[in-house]
């Protein structure tokens, strides 16, 4: 079970994110201002329940546009008369935005095991169009990283190498992540780098010596009109870390007008996920997803839980979902 826990902090230095459709800012500074709207998301994750030391993460993001003035209220919006928001006109009428800026901000605690990774960043985007449908965005955040030891869940909580001090012991890193974003009417592809400067966290003799490795992410998706009521997003993300495994995830979700969802997925070599979500008017979501497990770990876990609540400030275009979040 130890080395379980080594494992878990070497490859998780970033949570998995099963909802990541939801809320692809998380993973990618480059979304900052994506929408026509302040985007604050709010997720709790309860990963391997039932297991000693297993991975808990939280998060607050919100972003938002600067200078963005083509608000496009016919393909989204419940106001207009006999239109589906996600029906054939959302094509039609799709264009790129006007180049604008986008900020953002992000809060992630994370525990796994004796260490709590704090993580606190501020980004800056700029959107460009491609083409009359498509736009490019680069972004990236900066902030600190505050790495917490707990020796009182230590097996060796006297051990030397911890160093003296009280039972919680932290040191402060800095933190930098950069990403690009393309995306259309129809499909979205991403590439990012997160925890860019590989450090190392020693507390006093290195015996709990911590490396924070660069971890590169890629996400694609690409939007299917099912019928006039239901789309599908099939979608990629694959996550690549020094030291662990590349993870990569299948997923679909399945999207009744800009009303509800529903989804599942694969994570290779790990198991499976479900979701579910719902719009509540134009100004509130919420999202659900549940992971089962095929590894070993399954024997003393009860599956994985994880929310994610997302509000939509200063929506005056009636945009019932995020447009370009899928």
């Amino acid at each position: 079970m130890g080395c379980l826990v080594t494992f878990v902090c070497i490859s998780q230095q970033r949570p998995h994110y099963t909802q990541y459709i939801l809320n692809n800012y998380i993973l990618n500074p480059a979304l900052s201002g994506i929408e026509n709207y302040t985007d604050l998301k709010l997720s709790a994750r309860d990963q391997w329940i039932g297991f000693e030391g297993r991975p808990q993460t939280f998060y607050l993001s919100v972003h938002a546009p600067i200078g963005k003035k083509d608000y496009k209220t016919s393909s989204t919006s419940y106001n207009v008369p006999g239109q589906n928001p996600r029906g054939t006109s959302y094509w039609q009428n799709y264009t790129a935005s006007e180049a604008h800026h986008g900020i953002g901000f992000s809060i992630v605690n994370d525990i796994t095991g004796n260490y709590n990774v704090f993580t606190a960043n501020v980004s800056y985007a700029y959107h460009l169009g491609l083409s009359p449908t498509t736009n490019l965005a680069a972004g990236f955040s900066g902030g600190l990283s505050k790495v917490n030891y707990n020796r009182s869940k230590s097996s060796a909580p006297n051990d030397p190498g911890i160093g003296p001090g009280g039972n919680i012991i932290y040191k402060t890193r800095p933190d930098l992540n950069a990403g690009l974003w393309v995306y259309s009417g129809n499909y979205f592809v991403g590439v990012s780098a997160k925890q860019i400067i590989p450090q190392k966290v020693a507390f006093v003799n290195d015996t709990l010596g911590l490396k924070l490795a660069p971890h590169l992410f890629a996400t694609a998706g690409y939007r299917v009109l099912v019928n006039e009521d239901v789309n599908a997003v099939p979608s990629i993300m694959v996550k690549s870390v020094t030291g662990a495994p590349t993870q990569v995830d299948l997923n679909i979700k399945l999207q009744y007008q800009d009303l509800l969802w529903l989804g599942g997925g694969y994570r290779f070599g790990n198991g499976y996920t479900g979701m579910v979500g719902l719009n509540v008017g134009n100004t509130f979501n919420i999202g659900y997803a549940y992971d089962y497990t095929t590894t070993a770990i399954k024997t003393v876990s009860n599956g994985t839980h994880e929310i994610i609540i997302g509000f939509l400030l200063g929506n005056r275009y009636d945009d019932s979902c995020p447009r370009n979040v899928w």
